[in-house]
Order: structure tokens, then sequence, then C-alpha cells
């Protein structure tokens, strides 16, 4: 692969790069974690934040590892970013989270399952904007993603509210976001329609690829009381979604999955980030500076 050039990046924005473990299993583990990924995308043209979620609310079955909780992973939050100065996004399930979570976490994020809560879209919008944060809102698993647009017009009728009743603006045109996570295809499996990316961004928002939870089997694990997923299928998917025109990265990755508390048979290989984060931003480079053939 061809060594990229300051220059040659010099036109496209940063690129957006969610990356960490699935959920917060200890303090000590997610700053290992944060400090290795720091260290491998050093000097790369990415807007990095770190990523672990203090609740896994929708686990298959009763026994599941959820997490510390808010109050905890808050703080363990808070820890990454005032020890190692990074950003962090993490996960919210309920509206009355929503500020408390503003507080700290720099992008919140809706789950899939969650994204059609008009409460949820709404209070996240509403603290996001206050707090000066960002939104990331994923496509749920049962919608086309032509049907984001809702979910879009939400948030920007949230903005509009707040511009005018308290004059409160934006700290970024990009501030939401819309992720593709696979639609659901039958029993425990996921596809990714490449074209949603395309469509999504028509709607005015930069478009994330979920590299990760597009491989899950959800349900698929022994018994039915875990999510398998294909590992072997994450590079192939994330380098069709930088040719497709995906604006940023969503990446789970674990120091050694196979013992992870959570989304284990998904997780990417923590050593192996910086390497496949190179690889994609040369792809999306490359697509970049392609001449749009077809214009209607």
């Amino acid at each position: 692969m061809s060594q990229m050039s300051q220059s040659s990046v010099a036109t496209l924005p940063l690129m957006p790069l969610m990356a960490g473990p699935c959920v917060i299993e200890d303090e000590g583990m997610v700053m290992e974690i944060a400090t290795e990924l720091k260290r491998q995308l050093s000097g790369l043209p990415v807007e990095f934040y770190f990523k672990a979620s203090f609740d896994k609310a929708n686990r298959s079955s009763i026994d599941g590892f959820r997490g510390p909780g808010l109050s905890e992973g808050l703080r363990v939050l808070d820890q990454v970013k005032s020890k190692l100065g990074l950003p962090v996004v993490t996960d919210f399930h309920t509206p009355h989270q929503a500020r408390e979570v503003a507080e700290v976490v720099d992008f919140m994020q809706i789950p899939a399952f969650l994204c059609r809560q008009t409460d949820l879209v709404v209070a996240g919008a509403e603290a996001a904007l206050r707090k000066g944060r960002r939104l990331n809102v994923k496509k749920g698993q049962f919608l086309a993603p032509w049907d984001t647009k809702n979910i879009v017009d939400k948030c920007r009728a949230v903005e509009a509210k707040l511009r005018d009743e308290e004059g409160t603006a934006a700290s970024r045109s990009d501030w939401m976001c819309l992720t593709e996570r696979g639609v659901t295809f039958g029993y425990n499996t996921l596809v990714v329609d490449m074209t949603s990316f395309q469509v999504m961004k028509g709607f005015g928002v930069p478009t994330i690829h979920d590299a990760t939870h597009s491989v899950q089997q959800p349900g698929g694990g022994a018994g039915g009381k875990s999510t398998g997923g294909k590992r072997e299928m994450i590079e192939s998917l994330a380098r069709a979604a930088m040719a497709a025109g995906a604006d940023g990265l969503f990446l789970e990755c674990h120091p050694d999955p196979k013992c992870a508390k959570s989304d284990g048979p998904n997780a990417f290989y923590l050593e192996k980030v910086g390497e496949f984060v190179r690889q994609l931003l040369e792809i999306r480079r490359l697509v970049h500076g392609m001449p749009k053939l077809i214009t209607q």
C-alpha cells in the first residue's frame, strides 16, 4: 500500500473513528485499551473517540454481563478524558440519562433498537446541542435507509426549536450522524446494504459504518443465549463501506476477544486496529479522488 502524504488527504476532513471495547469490564482494562489505541492512531487523519458502554441493556440472556452502570461508567470514561486527553462516546438508553451523559461524553449514541423512540431522540438532541456535544443514531436493524429521514427530521426540529427559543446553536454543522449496522435478513443474520451510505448522506448528515455489529449473528451464540459473529468478514465489509462513501468508522476491539464479556465473537483484535485503519484511510482517499461519472 502506498504511503499517504499530507497533501493527499488535505482536502478530506478527518475521518470520525469510534473505537474501543463493547462494554466497560473494569477501569484497568479500559485504560489499557484506550492507551494502546491512542498510541496506534497517533498521527493518522482521524477524529478519534474512545468507545465503551456503561450498560449493555439489550443482552440476549438475563445472565449476560451488562457493565458497571451509569454513575461508575461515566466516572471511568471521565478518567479516559482527563488522563489520556481522549474524547469519548457511549450509549444511553432512556431520556432521563441524556443530560447526565452529556456532562461527560463528547459523542452521545442512541442504540439501533431505540432509534425510533421519539422521546429518546429528542432528549439526546437537546442534551447534545445544549452541551456542544455530538449525537450518533444507529439505524435500526428493522429500518430501510430512507426511513432514517424521520430521525434526522426529529433532530432538526429540536435544533430549530432551541435556536428560536434559547438562541442555542450547534457547535458544529456535523453534530448529528447516522450509523449503518446492518439490517435483519432472516434468522440470526444481518446484511449491509452499501447503497445506504449515499441514501443517508442525502439527508445532510455524515454516515458511519459499524464494522463489528454488522457481522453479528443475533441470538446465534450457544443455546441462543448470546450473539454470535463472523469476525472474518469485518475487513471485507469495512473496505466496501469506505468505497461506498461512508464518512466514518465504528469498531469495537479487545485485547483478547474470546474472553470479552460482551460481543467477543465480532470484536476486532486490538493490536491490529492501527494497521486496519490505515488501509481504510487509503481506500477513502482513493475514492475521494475519483470523479463521479453518473450525475443524474
